[in-house]
């Protein structure tokens, strides 16, 4: 006995771009382009209540998936010359004017997630976090703040947590000059 075939369910005539519409570049595009290349990092942690920690590395940014968005790879040398690595993607949403990061590295097991609170304004990238453990009830909080300097040859990212007293210090900043 031959096999009966079922003819073919009629396709959808739906666009699938109704769904997910397509987004394309931005301002925000526009000024990550500008960060693209090879850096020479120069690391600062400063822990409260404790001397700073310098540490050097490299950085390689590149603009991925259509130019949509920036991906950026760190290796960094330890003060005990150990190795540490991270992995960067920023994104632009052209609709809300805001940025969106994450940052995976070497030491944790966590993924960072930062967004922005305020539109674009052409010039430096402001990103804030918080942890979302226990729903936020004790969650640690950041502020990012990323400028170019020296015409674009110097990208500084300077990272903001409250201290034990709740003023705000800059516990972490990446100088980055372009090779």
């Amino acid at each position: 006995m031959p096999f009966r075939q079922d003819k073919p369910a009629p396709q959808d005539k739906k666009d699938p771009q109704s769904f997910e519409p397509r987004s394309g570049p931005g301002a925000g595009q526009k000024y990550m382009e500008q960060l693209v290349g090879n850096w020479e990092v120069l690391k600062t942690l400063s822990p409260p209540g404790r001397d700073p920690v310098k540490s050097k590395g490299k950085c390689r940014q590149t603009m991925i998936h259509g130019g949509r968005f920036l991906q950026s790879e760190f290796t960094f040398e330890q003060p005990d010359g150990s190795k540490s690595t991270g992995l960067g993607v920023l994104g632009y949403e052209p609709t809300t004017d805001t940025f969106t990061s994450t940052w995976t590295d070497s030491r944790s097991t966590k993924i960072s997630l930062r967004q922005s609170k305020d539109k674009f304004n052409g010039k430096e990238i402001f990103l804030f976090g918080k942890t979302l453990e226990n729903g936020g009830a004790d969650a640690r909080h950041s502020r990012t703040w990323s400028r170019l300097e020296d015409g674009g040859k110097t990208l500084v990212h300077s990272q903001y947590v409250p201290g034990p007293d709740g003023k705000e210090f800059v516990i972490m900043e990446l100088r980055m000059t372009r090779r």
